[in-house]
Order: C-alpha cells, then structure tokens, then sequence
C-alpha cells in the first residue's frame, strides 16, 4: 500500500509538473506575441511611410546655358526661370514648365495673337459681307470712283487757288519793297495778310491731295487684298 501511495503521489506530481509547463509555456507565447506584434506593426509603417514618401518624391530636368541637361530633386535658382520637366518616383514625366520669357517675346507673342485674330475677324467679316468676287470689285470700283472726284475737285481748287496766289504776286510788286519804282506806296497789311492766307491755303490743299493719293494707293492694296483672301475661303481662283 505504501508503494501505492508513494506511485500515486509521484504520479500526482508528474501530472502537476506537466500542466504547470503546460501553463507555463501557453504564458511564454503569450508573452511573445504581445511583444513581437507591436514590433511588427512598426516596422510596417516604417515600410509603408517608407513607399508613400518614394511616391511623393519628385525629379526635375533642366538645361544650363550650354544646353546640357542636369537632374535633381530640386532646381538651382539661376535655372528656375529656364524650361524644365518633372517626373515621379518612376520616372514618369507629370509635369512640363516652359522657359519664363522676356518682355520683348511677350510682346512678340501678344502681337501674333493679335494678328490672328484680327485675321480670324477678317475672314468672318468678309464671308458676311460679301457673295462673291464680283460683289467686291464693284464696291472697290464705286469708293475708287468717289475718291477719284474727291481728288478732282481738290486740283480744281488748287488751280483756282494758284491764279489767285499769281494775281496776288503780281498786286504786291506793285508796292514796295518789291517794286522798283522809287514813288511806290508800301504795300498794304490788308495784301500781305491776303498773301499769307492764300499760300496756307494752298499748302493745307496741297497735303490733302497727298493724302487722297495716299488714301487711293492704301484702298488699292486692300481691296487686292480682300479680294485675293477672299478666293482663299471660298477655294476658287
């Protein structure tokens, strides 16, 4: 019977020995996972931010005064104004900036703009205004006409103008100092005034008939002109 008990007892123990490593080890692996978890976790982010701020990363390209091409991740400011692209982490471009241009393209570029629309105005403005070729030579013809008698008139005028400036010339050698008669009369303010008057009159008529023949020339050239780009929209000859 003692050895009964003593197997039992040691029996006993052994079972006690085994379910306390049992316990022992479940809190081990417990205690393990709650350690390595947090570790693990961490170093996710860590992978995670890591690959969020590769994608965030940029590269510029740029010229230098040589036009040779340099990259980096940011732009030395004597070549930020210069034209340069930019690309992603996988070397996608994504964005491209034009050179910063002086006042003098700016000027060139506002005046080509300028001109193209006055181009495109034009266009429309002869396709409303006109149904064909003939449609503007007749038009040309009556405006031609019209300053062809405006000129005409401004001769005549002229001429009128010339004999009476030569009956004028003519009256003041009569008095002095232009006569060379010792007894002659001064000559009058009222035909000295006459005589300015007359030869600002011819000289204001004289410069308009210059700017007929001008307006003639100018009306010439445009009427060709619209004429000719007229054709153009119209495809024929």
């Amino acid at each position: 019977m003692a050895s009964k008990s003593e197997d039992y007892a040691l029996e006993n123990l052994r079972s006690a020995a085994h379910n306390g490593t049992q316990r022992e080890g479940g809190l081990f692996v417990r205690n393990v996972a709650w350690i390595v978890a947090p570790i693990l976790l961490i170093a996710a982010a860590g992978l995670a931010f890591a690959d969020n701020n590769n994608s965030g990363r940029r590269l510029f390209k740029w010229y230098d005064e040589k036009g040779i091409a340099h990259y980096g991740d940011r732009i030395p400011p004597e070549y930020a104004d210069q034209a340069h692209d930019e690309f992603n982490s996988k070397g996608v471009p994504v964005a491209h900036q034009e050179a910063q241009k002086t006042p003098e393209q700016v000027t060139i570029d506002n005046q080509k703009k300028q001109a193209a629309e006055d181009l495109k105005n034009r266009d429309k403005n002869l396709l409303i205004t006109y149904v064909s070729v003939q449609e503007i030579e007749r038009l040309r013809d009556q405006r031609l006409a019209l300053l062809a008698d405006q000129m005409r008139v401004t001769s005549q005028f002229l001429d009128i103008l010339n004999g009476r400036l030569h009956t004028l010339e003519k009256t003041t050698m009569t008095y002095r100092p232009y006569s060379t008669d010792p007894h002659a009369d001064q000559m009058p303010d009222q035909v000295a005034e006459d005589l300015v008057h007359m030869t600002n009159d011819i000289r204001t008529q004289q410069q308009n008939l210059i700017e007929k023949q001008h307006e003639d020339a100018t009306m010439r050239t445009q009427f060709e002109s619209d004429i000719s780009r007229f054709k153009e929209l119209k495809g024929s000859h």
